[in-house]
Parts: C-alpha cells; structure tokens; sequence
C-alpha cells in the first residue's frame, strides 16, 4: 500500500510562486521516487481534472499547456519525494493540486492541496 502526501499549497499573490511537494509515507511499501510515472494533476473551480506535469522514469517530464514554462518538477532522492516548482502564478492557477504516481498498472494518488493566486 502507498500513500502520497502533498504539501506546499497556500495562498499566494498573483505572480508568486509556491513549490508542491510530495512524499509517500514512511509506511509505504515503495517510493515515490522509484515508481514508473510521478506526476501533477490540478482541478480548477468548474473545470475536470487535468495534467499538470507528468514524468516518466524513462523520459522527461511533460507539461499541460497551459503551464507554458512557468512550472518544473524536480525528484529528490535523498529525501524521497518530488516537487512542483510553479513561477509567475496567476489567479487561473487557482485549484486543488493533487500527486500522483503509477507502478505497473497501479495509480496512486494525494488527497490534493489547495493553491490559491490572489489577484
């Protein structure tokens, strides 16, 4: 069983940034950090769940166009656990940040964290 555990979301002010982060727990019987695809989904107000990054362990990390090079995902092995980097926030940016990762045909998935942009 693997837990994810975000952290990281607030409020901030448009043009800020906020770093995501995520983590499975220590009881988790893997690590983020191991799993075949790591990611970020969002759920903006009125909108559907969408790609936010996503990154597999055999390739580069991907971005949803709306991101338009303002967010990065990082891996930190020694800490297991990956980030979001998000820059130039904007108040469409704000929604429900959720981690996410898969091994084999297993998805895992955070209880999300809010990100607010006030304008």
């Amino acid at each position: 069983q693997v837990q994810l555990m975000e952290s990281g979301g607030g409020l901030v002010q448009a043009g800020g940034f906020l770093i995501l982060s995520c983590t499975s727990s220590e009881k988790s019987s893997e690590k983020i950090v191991d799993m075949d695809t790591v990611g970020w989904y969002r759920q903006t107000p009125g909108s559907e769940r969408e790609v936010v990054a996503v990154w597999p362990r055999s390739g580069t990390s991907t971005y949803g166009d709306f991101v338009k090079g303002r967010f990065t995902m990082s891996k930190d092995f020694n800490n297991y656990s990956q980030r979001l980097h998000m820059l130039r926030l904007t108040p469409e940016d704000t929604g429900v940040y959720y981690c996410y990762a898969k091994n084999g045909r297993q998805a895992y998935w955070g209880q999300g964290t809010q990100v607010t942009v006030s304008s």
